[in-house]
């Protein structure tokens, strides 16, 4: 199991810019996708972006897509997720994830090691 630890939430207005990092503990970063998940109040956790091992496949959420870009740095074990042009809909709890195997995935299920989550709020 990866250890995944999130950092960079917090308070912004909508339009602005935020940027999640993620650390892993993996030994072999470059095995794992990774993706980014959030889950706001009553809702289900649903999917925002995923990152191949290599970085080289990349795909978003359409409620994303143009606005997000997930990029990744395996030599440090990180992953990151930049949100331009917030918007107050963004608003949720933001967990990275980890699947084993380098294929990047929407799919919840086929990850296996979750961080703790860190709030992102929008202001309208």
């Amino acid at each position: 199991q990866v250890q995944l630890v999130e950092s960079g939430g917090g308070l912004v207005q909508a339009g602005g810019s935020l940027r999640l990092s993620c650390a892993a503990s993996a030994r072999t970063f470059s095995n794992y996708a990774m993706g980014w998940f959030r889950q706001a109040p009553g809702q289900e956790r649903e999917f925002v972006a995923t990152a191949s091992g290599s970085a080289i496949m990349q795909y978003y959420a359409d409620s994303v897509k143009g606005r997000f870009t997930i990029s990744r740095h395996n030599a440090e074990n990180t992953v990151y997720l930049q949100m331009n042009s917030l918007l107050p809909e963004d608003t949720a709890v933001y967990y990275c994830a980890a699947k084993y195997g380098p294929a990047a995935s929407t799919l919840r299920y086929e990850y296996n090691s979750w961080g703790q989550g860190t709030q992102v709020t929008v202001s309208s």
